[in-house]
């Protein structure tokens, strides 16, 4: 029964078989559902937990899907929609917010199209292509290197909008990956 579930899910055959060795070498460990949830989600081109992928784990773990949902709900870190190629993340903090992140926010939101998106109160955006997603934080933890975004998880802090523009026209052009 159980090979008939997985036929109908869309998970490439490579691709199961790297899940059935996380999960294989996750088995007994404290905090094994984290794990596995986030070398899963490695796994995907788009940095993201598929529904088929959740099911799976749920199936070979024994634990319950809304126990998964649970989990990857809570995290900021596991994505549920695909991810961009390239992640910018403004951070939202109170002194982010007091130097200029809003403003740097719109900019970005502006040149990507998603204004309207994160203006509705998203949290995070994807291109139709997939090259841009556009996230936000509550805070990066460098209050005093405000304004501070992140562009593929490298830091950059005291940001001007002249830097940010020169960051995403690198980035535009192929730069940082």
């Amino acid at each position: 029964m159980a090979d008939a579930v997985v036929k109908k899910m869309d998970i490439p055959a490579d691709d199961l078989k790297r899940l059935d060795g996380i999960i294989d070498s996750c088995a007994g460990k404290n905090g094994a559902l984290l794990s596995i949830l986030e070398e899963a989600q490695k796994i995907s081109r788009h940095s993201y937990l598929p529904e088929d992928v959740l099911e799976y784990i749920s199936m070979k773990t024994a634990t319950p899907l809304s126990r998964i949902y649970n989990v990857v709900t809570f995290y900021s870190f596991f994505n549920l929609k695909p991810q961009g190629d390239h992640v910018i993340t403004v951070c939202r903090g109170t002194a982010c917010h007091t130097r200029g992140s809003r403003s740097l926010l719109n900019n970005i939101a502006s040149r990507y199209g998603c204004a309207d998106e994160l203006e509705g109160g998203e949290a995070s955006f994807t291109t139709s292509d997939n090259r841009i997603t556009i996230q936000t934080v509550a805070c990066f933890g460098q209050c005093a290197l405000a304004p501070v975004i992140a562009v593929d998880g490298i830091i950059y802090s005291n940001v001007t909008a002249a830097k940010l523009q020169k960051l995403l026209n690198s980035l535009d052009k192929g730069g940082k990956k």
